[in-house]
């Protein structure tokens, strides 16, 4: 099969032999479940539909999210020829004909065309320098879907005549209305099937489904397909198939109920008690269960700076490292960073005096208010400001030996306040001799 047209629908109603995720895929916008931050009312991207205007787009988003099956149907509601073209597949050659096809459209016909490329990160440079000149003239509308971060993957000529549209993991409440609709449906899903699939198994496959929508119909195809009949003659899907059909065994794991809030509490705990193997361990356990990976990482990071700080400011690093490496590498491959990023975390020498010394400094803000910088601190980048003295007497500690002078840069109602006491840990030890030091010549 040619790369060009890839994804496109088969005139023949006939879909017997499809998956189930494809015999669902949405047909009209009015079927379409979930971002409702781009599709709701009065949203941007139902603003331009209705208006029947659309520019080009970069999907971003994790797998399973609906970036294939909105950009068909973007092309249906703004009457566009829609053209799909995988780029795992596809080359130069591909885009040529893909474009030289929607110039005759456009010539002949006054019909635009929509053309979508699957994983566009996977293009070279060269394959994404060929787009531009078609995308800047008009001749197609492109809508690029990507798994990554548009800005490491998508060349930046190409990124600045995109819009880059960001699709969010569906929902379980999303995710449940496509199981419901799917079981529900006679002539695509599998209405017509004698199937019991109780509330509590279809909440959770919603959880399991970890966003995906694709994931979810294909596991209840797969536990459709395996489920034992009963007296009735109904295949009952129950936990113990759902598991088989899923390869895995589900967890206990309600995102947004307390078991949510105990788990992420107990591996911020096992990190603060450097315990590397207990915070792998609970990682491990909402990642098993679907945690959303940048709901860790951010908690890490946080961490980072609260938990450890500047007693090895290398810990912030490494978080924020990680967090990079997951959104390059996506997962499975993203637990290994995590990883090593829990592990250092955890065994890294700690201090909360960033927490602390923003706390302390916080409080003479609200107690005294908004004090006037003192004169000398003050930048005399105009001459009322020179006239008024702002800058004089500042001294410029570059000049002096050790490139420090004793100074004073608090308000003169905060003169001596000392804020930031650092712990004898790590390499704030070091700092602390050294401010030490500082402050000895201060008296």
């Amino acid at each position: 099969m040619s790369p060009v047209d890839l994804f496109a629908r088969a005139a023949s109603k006939d879909r017997r032999g499809q998956p189930l995720a494809e015999r669902m895929r949405p047909e009209t916008l009015a079927e379409y479940v979930g971002q409702e931050h781009l599709l709701g009312p009065g949203r941007w991207l139902r603003r331009a539909l209705e208006g029947k205007e659309l520019t080009s787009l970069i999907l971003w988003g994790p797998p399973g999210t609906g970036k294939t099956t909105l950009g068909r149907l973007l092309a249906a509601e703004t009457g566009a020829s829609f053209v799909a073209i995988s780029a795992v597949m596809a080359g130069v050659k591909e885009v040529r004909e893909a474009v030289a096809e929607a110039s005759v459209r456009r010539d002949t016909r006054g019909e635009r065309t929509l053309l979508f490329i699957d994983e566009i990160h996977r293009f070279n440079k060269a394959q994404q320098d060929a787009l531009l000149p078609h995308v800047e003239a008009g001749t197609v509308i492109l809508v690029g879907a990507t798994t990554e971060n548009p800005s490491f993957e998508v060349n930046a000529p190409l990124l600045s005549r995109a819009k880059v549209v960001v699709l969010k993991p569906l929902s379980e409440e999303n995710l449940r209305t496509i199981i419901d609709r799917a079981l529900a449906d006679p002539e695509r899903g599998l209405g017509r099937e004698p199937i019991d699939c109780p509330d509590a198994i279809r909440d959770q496959l919603a959880r399991e489904a970890r966003g995906d929508a694709r994931r979810a119909l294909s596991t209840l195809e797969s536990a459709a397909a395996i489920a034992a009949p009963g007296e009735d003659g109904k295949r009952a899907i129950d936990a113990k198939t759902l598991e088989e059909a899923l390869q895995r065994k589900t967890l206990v794991y309600d995102k947004g109920g307390d078991e949510h809030y105990m788990v992420v509490s107990a591996f911020i705990k096992s990190m603060r008690g450097s315990n590397p193997d207990a915070a792998v361990y609970w990682m491990a356990r909402m990642l098993e269960a679907g945690e959303e990976p940048l709901f860790i990482l951010r908690r890490m990071v946080i961490f980072a700076s609260e938990d450890i700080g500047n007693a090895d400011p290398n810990a912030l690093r490494v978080a924020m490292a990680a967090t990079d490496a997951v959104r390059f590498v996506g997962l499975p491959e993203g637990y290994l960073p995590m990883s090593q990023a829990a592990i250092y975390l955890a065994v890294a020498p700690k201090s909360n005096t960033a927490l602390t010394t923003y706390t302390a400094a916080k409080r003479d803000v609200e107690e005294f208010g908004a004090l006037p910088v003192p004169t000398h601190l003050r930048n005399a980048s105009s001459a009322l400001g020179k006239s008024l003295g702002f800058g004089q007497g500042y001294q410029y500690p570059h000049n002096f030996d050790g490139h420090y002078v004793v100074e004073n840069y608090l308000p003169e109602e905060l003169r001596g306040r000392r804020y930031y006491e650092p712990s004898k840990s790590g390499r704030e030890r070091d700092i602390g001799e050294y401010l030490a030091s500082l402050r000895k010549r201060e008296k």
